[in-house]
């Protein structure tokens, strides 16, 4: 049997509640009157985060639950009670402590990107971001002026807003909120002949701060690194962080892909039949030979890939993804065989080339020449204008549709 039940009654839990429950129940209870959402209910949550300190501890409860509140007031443990906020950070892990909490206003991060090249990204690097930040005037140690100069607003009487009433309607009245004037918001002001002379009593000034951000290997575009407490400081508020996104630079030669390295290879008709030897310049200063063995046909578009050579794995930067090759194929231009035995030579090409298929030819077909197609024509016979626009003539529109305009696609 327990004394009193008061404390149990907060939680609105059972006396015999087993430690899952009156957790489960400060976490509700403490979540629903925390002053950030409830400003009103300070006292509520005081006296919740209190009955659960209490009921939390085995040796507290104990003494709790033979004598009550009064048995914690006389054995001294009512002194040695936390803040309320410390036990909510010590359960939620320091969630609770944001604007409005007891704990000081934090300022708001500020956002950097930083291009980067592929290049740093696959070695690593250093690169030094500079920033014009504010940080409090260390003249007036961030009062603004003498020590005692600065007083409140009498206009706004240190709300740093200004209030007016405004009739709309017979009846109806509007409440009209602004910025006050005379302080400009900030609620308090200083005699001009009391101003500080570094900062002209703003309280902060600029300076020029380098942060050093180091670009470990393998990481990726968009990744994040913070910089803890290094955005504008100004007086009574926790600074910021600094945020810096990595911006990846394109590369001319290689494109990531996740773990992967992709780049183009062009090679010519011979090496594609006949094999060939390539060397590839990382981007870490080593040189990569790739082989195509005699016999070996590599077709346009083929796709062969090196492992191991792709991106380091960011954090275990001796773990590589791959290297994937994309072939293209370059075949030789026209009539590229010249001289009196043309025909000889392509009759000894054609004789090692795999044998053609004949094709079967009825009776009656009709024999047609290829042309090349003119750049300047559209598939569908519309000719390109200036500026891209496609037209046809009046006659060959009509004739090809029976009088009937048709509308062109326009690119």
């Amino acid at each position: 049997m327990v004394k009193e039940t008061g404390y149990y009654d907060l939680l609105g839990v059972k006396p015999n509640a087993a430690a899952d429950d009156l957790k489960k129940a400060y976490r509700k209870l403490a979540l629903k009157y925390h002053p950030d959402k409830n400003p009103n209910e300070g006292e509520k949550f005081k006296a919740i985060s209190q009955a659960y300190e209490v009921l939390s501890d085995a040796k507290k409860r104990d003494l709790y639950d033979r004598g009550g509140e009064k048995a914690i007031k006389e054995g001294g443990l009512a002194s040695e009670m936390h803040n309320p906020m410390d036990i909510f950070d010590m359960f939620f892990g320091g969630g609770g402590r944001s604007r409005g909490s007891n704990g000081p206003r934090k300022g708001k991060d500020v956002v950097h990107p930083l291009s980067v090249s592929l290049e740093e990204m696959y070695n690593g690097s250093v690169k030094k971001l500079a920033l014009d930040k504010n940080v409090i005037c260390a003249k007036c140690e961030g009062r603004g002026g003498k020590q005692g100069a600065v007083e409140s607003c009498h206009n706004c009487r240190g709300t740093g807003v200004q209030v007016r009433m405004q009739q709309i309607a017979p009846g109806f009245i509007q409440q009209l909120q602004t910025v006050c004037s005379e302080c400009q918001g900030q609620g308090e002001r200083i005699n001009p002949k009391d101003r500080c002379k570094t900062c002209m009593g703003r309280k902060i000034i600029k300076e020029k701060k380098i942060l050093e951000v180091h670009v470990d290997k393998g990481m990726k575009d968009g990744q994040q690194m913070r910089f803890s407490a290094e955005g504008d400081q100004q007086p009574g508020v926790e600074p910021g962080d600094v945020v810096v996104i990595l911006d990846e630079k394109a590369h001319p030669v290689f494109k990531r892909q996740r773990a992967d390295l992709v780049m183009s290879m062009q090679i010519d008709l011979v090496d594609a039949l006949c094999g060939f030897q390539k060397t590839i310049d990382t981007m870490d200063g080593r040189t990569l030979v790739v082989n195509s063995l005699p016999g070996e046909v590599v077709k346009h578009g083929d796709i062969r890939c090196i492992m191991g050579e792709g991106m380091p794995q960011y954090r275990n930067p001796f773990e590589k993804g791959r290297l994937i090759i994309t072939f293209n194929v370059r075949f030789p231009a026209n009539n590229w065989l010249t001289g009196s035995d043309t025909r000889a030579k392509l009759k000894r090409l054609e004789g090692l080339l795999p044998a053609r298929q004949e094709a079967l030819i009825p009776d009656g077909a009709e024999e047609c020449d290829l042309h090349e197609v003119d750049p300047d024509f559209e598939i569908g016979g519309r000719r390109r204008g200036r500026m891209g626009e496609a037209y046809e003539s009046d006659d060959e529109e009509e004739g090809m549709h029976g009088g009937q305009r048709v509308q062109c696609a326009q690119h």
